[in-house]
């Protein structure tokens, strides 16, 4: 039995399934969580979708995004599955990890860096997003589409894609957006709401992050840090930070841009993104991290270094390769 057989069977014969996502979720993940766990509802089962840290408020004007939960409410309930969706190791769960040992664990994911961590694992890169793998995994299944599930399938095609505009979107993401359409999801409603929905004190972040934008090697690389006290200020969290090392990589001849921001916690985030050839897979592996090629990620404890030695030692790690690339 294959890995994808081995996860259509188990969602089969489970009766409660816990579905879940990664922590600072993005919107494959919260899209790949609620197209998954509404459309195993329509089979029948009894689902409880988890995504163990905040999600983006706008992601909020989707109404099913309400019902997604954190770890706690797995606690005195047993499902006979947990479904991961998009994490690639364990601690990517938050505090579902220790969950993780009381049910079959099945996971879907298209990150090259996964650690292969549940009972079974369908691990496949060739995806632009786990949502696709979802709506395969659905249709499998046998669930019905309507419009809603439509639009909470495309939402993770369309993010993670860069609203089509990576180079993750090949004929495959294409072929998928366009079923979910015709199935009834509306891509504007997506745009809209994720791209036009921005608050004014977003912009005045941004203005900080670019005010200590720093751009070096010959161009290549770019990076800014966002540290907790810039959030406080404004009334902000992390997440309203989500798309900036975006516009930092757009910056002409940048090859490499990087944000690094402090949770209220003490955490070190760091996201990166690159544009056509660095491939950012190693870098993120080395700090502990994973992703794509093009969009990678790790975190640093709270206590473990401070936010200008994290950004210290990126950037020295970022320069030697891509000198050694030039």
């Amino acid at each position: 039995m294959n890995q994808f057989d081995g996860i259509k069977r188990a969602l089969e014969d489970a009766r409660k399934v816990g579905v879940v996502g990664h922590i600072m979720p993005d919107g494959d993940c919260i899209s790949s969580v609620l197209s998954a766990g509404l459309g195993l509802e329509k089979l029948g089962k009894e689902v409880r979708m988890i995504v163990d840290y905040e999600i983006p408020w706008y992601y909020y004007e989707f109404d099913a995004v309400e019902r997604i939960h954190r770890a706690g409410a797995l606690q005195n309930w047993d499902p006979d599955v947990i479904l991961v969706l998009d994490a690639s190791s364990p601690d990517r769960v938050g505090d579902v990890e220790e969950f993780l040992e009381k049910a079959l664990v099945l996971v879907v994911d298209h990150h090259a860096t996964n650690h292969a961590f549940g009972d079974f694992n369908w691990v496949d890169t060739k995806f632009g997003a786990t949502a696709q793998m979802v709506l395969k995994l659905n249709k499998a299944l046998g669930v019905l589409y309507d419009p809603e599930l439509a639009l909470y399938n495309f939402i993770g095609i369309a993010t993670d894609t860069g609203f089509f505009r990576y180079a993750n979107s090949d004929v495959q993401v294409f072929e998928d957006a366009a079923e979910l359409v015709r199935l009834g999801a509306n891509p504007n409603v997506v745009a809209s709401t994720i791209l036009e929905n921005k608050k004014l004190e977003q912009l005045g972040l941004f203005c900080e992050v670019v005010h200590g934008l720093k751009i070096e090697c010959d161009g290549l690389l770019a990076y800014s840090a966002i540290p907790w006290n810039a959030f406080e200020k404004r009334g902000l969290s992390e997440s309203d930070a989500a798309g900036f090392v975006g516009e930092m990589r757009a910056i002409r001849g940048v090859e490499v841009a990087v944000l690094f921001s402090e949770s209220k916690e003490g955490e070190i985030h760091v996201s990166m993104r690159s544009k056509k050839w660095f491939d950012l897979t190693e870098t993120a592996v080395h700090f502990g991290g994973g992703g794509h090629p093009r969009a990678a990620g790790f975190t640093v404890k709270a206590g473990e270094a401070s936010l200008a030695e994290v950004v210290e030692s990126t950037v020295q790690y970022l320069k030697i390769r891509l000198t050694q690339r030039g």
